[in-house]
């Protein structure tokens, strides 16, 4: 699959297209495919370090000390459930589904497993 790769902290040109490995799924998980996604402030400011000077070590803690320990940003996506682990009974293959990853972060690329319980949505639930 293909992701948006944040290689180093830094202006935009940080951030590179690279082949990943798609991820594996969990009984407990939904596999998705990523339909659409956002770039939010949020990232911008993660992948800048663009907070005040004194909350920059906690961030960095958080984050990675020389680079994001989470190379794949990306909070809030939009896509097609693909597959589902054999635990899951809230969605099935086809859902059209939005997901927040929070923290997590990884929705910058075109699969992302999730766990069922995660804050995520069927269409069919709205």
């Amino acid at each position: 699959m293909k992701a948006a790769i944040c290689t180093r902290y830094g202006p935009p040109e940080v951030i590179k297209i690279e082949e990943r490995l798609k991820p594996v799924l969990k009984d407990d998980s939904v596999l998705i495919r990523i339909k659409a996604t956002t770039v939010s402030s949020g990232d911008c400011r993660v992948r800048n370090l663009d907070i005040p000077i004194l909350y920059k070590p906690m961030m960095m803690l958080i984050y990675g000390i020389s680079k994001p320990r989470q190379p794949i940003f990306g909070t809030e996506l939009a896509g097609e459930v693909e597959s589902v682990g054999k635990n899951v009974s809230k969605f099935k293959v086809g859902d059209s589904v939005f997901a927040m990853t929070g923290m997590k972060m990884g929705s910058h690329a075109e699969y992302i497993v999730l766990p069922e319980s995660e804050k995520s949505y069927s269409s069919q639930t709205i």
